[in-house]
């Protein structure tokens, strides 16, 4: 699957926003890419993540992953496809107390060959915190993968990114908005919950 036919997905689902946007890391955007729209439909879904377990399985090799981990709340549908595709198990963490966590009775084998997985990479935070967290209840991650990778290979993860599609979509810290976003209302729809 090339980088057009994935955006094309996002652009059937409704997923391609355009306005001004603040993003779960508190940049600002023109543009947001809403995955929970492009995942709502199983086939979907199915579709892109066997595209990116393809590419992963070609890069590492069939069989070189145990389990999936993704941090919740946008990585878990993408987590639990991406572990469907790869015939492994799939978990998530969720924040507690502002940090990552595992919780339900989640464990990672020590050792496990993990595989991260995220809907979308911005900056990388979330994607690090996670494997933080992963590498903390043992397991060796040994790569993390996203649909969209929003920093255009620029996001520096610690281990390989693997994504279907690389963006560079320009964004602006608060006290450096340009006047032409700063006049437009802002809108928050990622999933963690920030102050305006």
């Amino acid at each position: 699957m090339d980088e057009e036919e994935v955006l094309q997905n996002y652009r059937e689902s409704g997923a391609l926003l355009e306005g001004h946007f603040v993003l779960s890391s508190g940049l600002h955007s023109a543009k947001y890419l809403q995955c929970a729209r492009v995942l709502m439909n199983p086939d979907r879904a199915g579709k892109l993540c066997r595209a990116l377990a393809d590419e992963i399985e070609a890069d590492l090799g069939k069989g070189s992953i145990d389990l999936v981990v993704s941090p919740a709340m946008g990585g878990v549908i993408v987590g639990y496809e991406m572990a469907r595709q790869l015939g492994v198990d799939g978990i998530f963490t969720e924040r507690v107390d502002g940090a990552l966590a595992l919780r339900r009775g989640f464990e990672i084998p020590k050792g496990a060959r993990v595989l991260m997985a995220e809907d979308i990479v911005t900056t990388g935070l979330s994607s690090r915190e996670c494997i933080e967290t992963i590498r903390a209840h043992g397991g060796n991650v040994v790569a993390a993968s996203c649909l969209v990778d929003r920093s255009n290979g620029s996001a520096d993860v610690g281990v390989p990114l693997f994504s279907l599609m690389q963006m560079d979509v320009e964004t602006f810290k608060e006290d450096e908005l340009p006047d032409w976003l700063a006049a437009i209302p802002i809108e928050k729809p990622g999933s963690r919950n920030l102050k305006k």
